[in-house]
């Protein structure tokens, strides 16, 4: 067969969509700190376009419902777009008890196509452990709603003492490192499975 002709499949080059989900809803919580840091880093990639899902700001039941009421459906429609729409996804979550919120948990659960082969960064917080702990449980929930995580991630141990009071990071060179190399790789994973389905949807 006669490859000298054959055209490569065409290549989007626009930015990815990517949704940045604040999983902790504790009053007093910390992670608005962390997620302005990490707006910063973002704003300067041109191959990321951001939209922000605060689930402080969604009120979700935790029962789950075939039929959900009207005022938990109103609620829905704030975060299932943006989800589905997302090319890729970073969580920015607590560590509570060895493990992650229960408001992550109701928002992964209320939701399964969305996810679907798309890659997902996180970014964490917490003591001793920096949020780890928490990250390696989420590795495998997603991997169920079949998606895809990266391997790095950027994490703040003591994370009340790296930042001061004005939310700037102290000696911050570490972490920017840590997340540009996060977000080079969720490029590269959002870019080449986007592509993919482009040529063939998932699960076909």
């Amino acid at each position: 067969m006669d490859l000298t002709n054959s055209t490569p499949p065409a290549v989007s080059s626009a930015p990815l969509t990517l949704a940045l989900i604040v999983a902790s809803d504790r009053e007093g919580r910390f992670g608005p700190v962390v997620a302005d840091w990490f707006r910063t880093r973002l704003a300067e990639r041109e191959d990321f376009t951001v939209t922000v899902v605060d689930l402080a700001e969604v009120d979700l039941p935790t029962s789950l419902s075939h039929d959900p009421s009207p005022a938990v459906r109103a609620e829905l429609a704030k975060v299932s777009p943006v989800l589905a729409d997302a090319d890729a996804f970073v969580v920015l979550t607590p560590e509570y008890n060895h493990s992650f919120p229960a408001s992550l948990k109701n928002l992964i659960d209320r939701h399964y196509t969305e996810w679907q082969a798309k890659p997902v960064g996180f970014v964490s917080y917490g003591g001793v452990s920096g949020g780890l702990r928490a990250v390696e449980q989420l590795r495998q929930v997603f991997a169920e709603m079949h998606a895809v995580t990266v391997r790095d991630t950027v994490s703040f141990h003591n994370a009340h003492g790296r930042f001061d009071q004005g939310g700037r990071l102290q000696d911050p060179a570490a972490a920017e490192g840590a997340a540009k190399v996060l977000l080079d790789q969720l490029g590269w994973w959002g870019r080449a499975l986007k592509d993919a389905k482009s040529v063939r949807p998932y699960g076909s």
